[in-house]
């Protein structure tokens, strides 16, 4: 199959297939806010491999093969000695059959990639000189996107003597000789244009006439994963740090076509490379579009001012809920609607037949009294009165709003925090609960009653990278970074757990560097309450919803893995 019916006959293939990770970047959104295009990725890969194969362009019998080639870079090196401008390399042992990863077309010829240069050049260790001249250094962190970029570089007062030993000029070759903060050893970086500047010791500089060897070929070659992969069979950990030296990177088979197919690979690599950038801008502006779309309708739906507005709305999202709802983004952000719409009173309908809110205040009142006559629960502050500017969304005529302190019992004085080598010491078969979980396994409970939990302290507060509340069961332990709450019974705490991780925390957490949540400010919070019946419908419904939410989360992830090994195994079979 040819390159372009590879490209063309799986382009679904190459933009659909996503994987989610961490991280940032211009590619979309996804789990934890990003997306790697998996399809696009491995298609760069798959135009590398076969340019480095020979099946990227077709092979002209007629041009002057690769052996030539080599016997003129010999010729190249052996003037360079006799004018003493370089010493008499060592020479490289042959490659044999089982060194070639694969035959290579009729024209071409492996060899040893020391045998391509006349020399191989260390960097400059210098760290400045005091009379020296002023020059740009380049150093790692000068490489962006496999290019050299002097924008933000270094000065240094270096001497003459060491300029011109270091300088670089154009059509040279920079091998990253150690590893930085990407994993880009051994990887070739070209240079484009004569600079003033010198390259440090974390390079190993290369240079060859144009006329013996396209730069630019050598540079995809050392990122194709057959280069990679021999690479890091070389690698020498340094202090930590991985590095190659001339040595390594002089030992590696290299495919070498004839120059004028050299060329041709590098044309047709540029013109593919831009296609991808062109598909990636295109998959990028669609999902930014789609984000759009979907946080516009989905604020739409939390703005509804009761069950008739909801349905109305709710319909123009159902209209077009299989392209709206294709990303697990797309989804979390559907399943955080629907958790505000249920504590704003919009998720069910209201019931006039249902028990008032006040005769479950009195309950909870006269439950509270009990406790504290019995020593169970510490009596608390009196809370503040409701300000209008506190009350987030109108409720329904049913609801109340009323203090968290006021509706609770809190447990906090229970709780007893016990330390790494305490815990390690203890280990067992009950949970021990921190802030967002469960952090450990201990020999012994504290409680054995379902119970409300809402972590007290950490950047979790504010970011809500997981939920702030939780549901503990069963006989547990809980240190001091989880407040501990108990209520009138497990159903009424299921509500509230869905309503604090409802809201925004902001305004009761004290603290940036390490925001905490106290637990005067805890009792602060104002919440909706709906009358007992309802709050049973709501967390009924809301778990029902969220169950449908998780189901189609999963059928996306398996598509996505299938899409993303298809991608992977078209590339295999292409190269196999």
């Amino acid at each position: 199959m040819s390159a372009q019916k590879l490209i063309t006959d799986h382009l679904d293939l190459w933009t659909s297939a996503v994987t989610h990770k961490n991280g940032s970047g211009r590619n979309a959104s996804g789990k934890n806010g990003k997306i790697e295009l998996t399809g696009i990725k491995k298609l760069r890969e798959l135009i590398l491999e076969l340019a480095v194969r020979g099946k990227l362009v077709e092979q002209d019998p007629s041009e002057e093969p690769a052996s030539v080639l080599l016997d003129r870079i010999a010729e190249e090196k052996t003037r360079l000695v006799k004018e003493g401008k370089i010493k008499k390399p060592k020479k490289l042992p042959e490659i044999a059959t089982e060194d070639m990863p694969y035959a290579a077309p009729k024209n071409w010829k492996w060899v040893r990639f020391g045998n391509l240069f006349p020399s191989f050049q260390n960097g400059a260790s210098s760290r400045g000189d005091n009379d020296g001249e002023q020059v740009a250094v380049i150093r790692l962190a000068d490489i962006d996107n496999l290019e050299i970029s002097l924008e933000n570089t270094r000065l240094l007062p270096i001497d003459r003597k060491s300029i011109e030993k270091y300088s670089v000029t154009k059509n040279d070759i920079l091998i990253i000789r150690v590893n930085g903060s990407q994993d880009l050893v051994g990887q070739l970086i070209p240079v484009r244009n004569n600079l003033n500047a010198i390259y440090c010791d974390h390079f190993i500089r290369v240079r060859i006439p144009e006329s013996l060897v396209a730069t630019e070929y050598l540079c995809l070659l050392s990122a194709s994963s057959i280069f990679r992969s021999r690479i890091k069979e070389l690698f020498v950990s340094t202090a930590g740090q991985k590095t190659v030296n001339q040595k390594h990177v002089s030992s590696l088979p290299t495919p070498l076509p004839p120059l004028d197919e050299q060329h041709r690979i590098v044309e047709k690599v540029d013109e593919l490379m831009a296609l991808c950038d062109r598909l990636e801008q295109q998959i990028g502006d669609q999902w930014e579009a789609h984000q759009i779309l979907v946080d516009t309708l989905l604020d739409a739906l939390a703005r509804s001012t009761d069950a008739a507005e909801l349905a109305e709305n709710w319909a123009r999202v159902a209209e077009h809920f299989d392209t709206l709802f294709t990303s697990e983004a797309s989804i979390d952000k559907l399943k955080q609607t629907i958790l505000q719409l249920a504590v704003m009173g919009r998720l069910v309908e209201q019931d006039p037949n249902d028990e008032p809110v006040s005769v479950l205040l009195e309950r909870i009142a006269e439950e509270k009294a009990r406790l504290l006559n019995e020593g169970k629960i510490k009596k608390s502050k009196p809370l503040p009165e409701i300000e209008k500017n506190q009350k987030a969304f109108f409720l329904p005529k049913t609801w109340r709003w009323i203090r968290f302190g006021t509706i609770t019992f809190n447990r906090d004085s229970e709780r007893i925090p016990l330390s790494v080598d305490d815990r390690s010491r203890r280990q067992g078969g009950y949970d021990y609960y921190g802030a967002s979980g469960v952090i450990d396994k201990i020999d012994e409970y504290l409680f054995d009653k379902p119970l409300l939990l809402i972590g007290e302290d950490g950047a979790n507060l504010i970011n809500r990278s997981t939920p702030i509340a939780f549901i503990a069961r069963g006989k547990y332990w809980v240190n001091n970074h989880a407040h501990v709450i108990d209520g009138i019974s497990e159903d009424f705490l299921k509500y509230l757990c869905l309503y604090i991780n409802a809201i925004s925390l902001e305004p009761y957490v004290t603290g940036t560097a390490q925001p905490k949540m106290n637990q005067a400010k805890m009792n602060s919070i104002v919440v909706g309450l709906p009358p007992k019946q309802e709050q049973q419908r709501i967390t009924e419904k809301f778990e029902e919803l969220t169950a449908l939410c998780d189901q189609l989360k999963a059928r996306l992830g398996e598509a996505g893995e299938t899409r993303a090994q298809l991608a992977k195994t078209v590339v295999e079979q292409a190269v196999s």
